[in-house]
């Protein structure tokens, strides 16, 4: 990767351009970004905070992260699947997440279906990953944010074509959107950016 596509860091060291638009990227790209995830709870987070996201920047998510941890109870779906009506409320009045009605309810109609999966398919991370593409088919790390194997990917492995074959709907447009991020978390956690050698000194 040449010196065009990263940015120095405050500590110096190069990082890819996007770390540049705010300070809490940079431990963000280092710790977390690109890195694979199999944990079932860590997933569902993902899943989750993406659809948070839709609409507004990651840095927004990101900040408030913690406070999503705490009022979704570290994001353990089989908790959040008995979530009610007191619950939804009790979350449009936190002022630490994202207050989005359609959002908050989806991510807790997601808990249910996440929960039958699990027993379903052993895990999420099983299921999800299944997915995988090919190393030898991918483009290089920076090159592209769209290919064949994404867009076949994000048709393969949405939540929408799990929950249809299980006859369950998702209720909300928010719902449908964490489906398409099912692809998502897999392209991000299997596309390694040459950075990551660079800025890890590996």
């Amino acid at each position: 990767m040449s010196s065009l596509d990263t940015v120095p860091g405050s500590d110096g060291r190069p990082r890819c351009r996007w770390c540049a638009a705010a300070p809490e990227f940079e431990d963000y790209h280092d710790l977390e970004w690109g890195f694979p995830v199999a944990d079932d709870l860590r997933l569902f987070e993902k899943l989750c905070l993406e659809s948070f996201q839709s609409g507004l920047s990651w840095r927004t998510i990101l900040v408030k992260r913690d406070n999503f941890r705490r009022a979704f109870a570290g994001f353990d779906f089989h908790r959040m699947a008995r979530y009610d009506t007191t619950d939804i409320e009790r979350l449009l009045q936190d002022a630490g997440i994202v207050r989005h009605r359609g959002k908050i309810e989806a991510v807790i109609h997601n808990a249910g279906c996440a929960a039958r999966l699990q027993a379903e398919r052993g895990s999420l991370a099983a299921y999800f990953w299944q997915f995988e593409t090919n190393p030898a088919s991918r483009a290089p790390a920076q090159s592209a944010s769209v290919s064949p194997d994404s867009i076949a990917l994000s048709l393969r492995a949405t939540w929408t074509r799990v929950t249809k074959r299980s006859s369950r709907s998702m209720t909300s447009p928010a719902a449908s959107l964490s489906a398409a991020l099912a692809f998502a978390a897999i392209e991000a956690s299997t596309t390694r950016s040459t950075t990551r050698s660079v800025s890890r000194g590996t």
